[in-house]
């Protein structure tokens, strides 16, 4: 998939029971995403950091979605050992994991590693993750290899910059970026534009090239 294009329906099996994809993301946001089999101990890591951390993505309207190839009974039966290895996850497992047995949605959303993908006995999804808007559109997405697990506090930060600039529009989040922190305005915004926008205050940093291209403000809400 690429970004800003339309995420498809799908219907599938889920820990949580069956699940029409539109009908279960409703006006959320949503994070998808894959890891390489059940039983594994990066994944089982993974799962069990994004669920500690469920209630950061609540406030945030995002929904989470994990994804494997492996049946629903074994899904049911890793949870288990998730929560036992992650002790400060609380209460019951807090967001479902899809069944994929056949593959499908792993194909339909480029999760099979390539060097696999026609070996179906064998074939592992890569790390493969999306932050999907309300509007179902693709925003952001990420793949790691089966070795490197992800880092939810960054997963948290990308989806804090996209809803920041979906309300602003006229600004960007600059390298290392976390909330409270600069924000850049947009090339394309004027001078007298900036000032009507952010009246509290902008920073400018002249440039050798005498091109006054950045831009940044602290006073936004």
């Amino acid at each position: 998939m690429y970004l800003e294009e339309i995420v498809p329906d799908f219907e599938a099996q889920s820990t949580k029971g069956p699940l029409r994809f539109y009908d279960w993301i409703g006006e959320s946001w949503c994070v998808l995403f894959s890891h390489p089999a059940d039983f594994t101990p990066v994944c089982t890591t993974e799962l069990g950091r994004i669920a500690v951390h469920y209630p950061e993505f609540a406030k945030r309207n995002c929904k989470l979605l994990a994804h494997s190839v492996d049946d629903l009974g074994k899904h049911v039966d890793w949870v288990n050992d998730i929560k036992s290895y992650c002790l400060d996850i609380p209460g019951e497992f807090p967001y479902p994991i899809l069944a994929d047995p056949q593959r499908d949605l792993a194909v339909r959303f480029g999760m099979i590693d390539e060097k696999q993908r026609n070996n179906p006995s064998v074939a592992l999804t890569v790390r493969s993750l999306f932050i999907i808007s309300p509007d179902k559109r693709l925003r952001l997405s990420m793949t790691y290899p089966a070795s490197t697990g992800r880092n939810v506090d960054e997963i948290l930060r990308c989806i804090d910059s996209l809803q920041l600039v979906d309300r602003l529009k006229v600004i960007a989040t600059p390298a290392n970026w976390t909330p409270g922190e600069k924000v850049m305005i947009l090339p394309e915004v004027t001078d007298e534009e900036a000032e009507k926008m952010f009246p509290k205050g902008i920073d400018r940093v002249s440039m050798p090239s005498g091109i006054n291209y950045v831009r940044t403000t602290t006073k936004y809400k």
